[in-house]
């Protein structure tokens, strides 16, 4: 019964960290959600938590929630800052809205160490470099 339920697949919705500009490594990175789609995103959901070892200790970061009522197509959101610090833990963002005739959500998950500037790519829409999960 379960396999006869269609799950639409979320494409052309990203998360990405960027760096800010002018900034030294250790100053803020800032997270956002990219809508390559070709509709808007509407009634969007997002949350957010850290957790893993950090430094020999377990660690986990507080569930942070936001919501917007819109991200345009071809357009982006920036959602909330992260420390440089947090990077060695696994960061993950859940993403939830209403697009092509129904709610869609996906997880997009940065596993531990992989904010970093060795994979630092350009940011569709941005056009900035960042780490991109898709």
């Amino acid at each position: 019964m379960k396999e006869d339920i269609a799950v639409p697949q979320v494409t052309h919705v990203m998360v990405a960290v960027v760096p800010r500009p002018n900034g030294t490594k250790d100053d803020l990175w800032d997270i956002y959600v990219i809508n390559e789609m070709d509709e808007p995103m509407e009634n969007v959901l997002i949350t957010s938590q850290g957790y893993g070892i950090l430094n020999g200790r377990d660690k986990t970061t507080t569930v942070l929630r936001h919501f917007h009522q819109l991200i345009p197509s071809k357009g982006f959101l920036k959602i909330e800052p992260i420390a440089p610090e947090l990077f060695g833990i696994q960061n993950e963002y859940w993403v939830s809205f209403n697009a092509k005739g129904g709610m869609l959500d996906k997880k997009f998950i940065f596993p531990a160490g992989s904010i970093n500037e060795a994979e630092l790519q350009t940011v569709p829409v941005l056009n900035q470099p960042g780490v991109i999960v898709e």
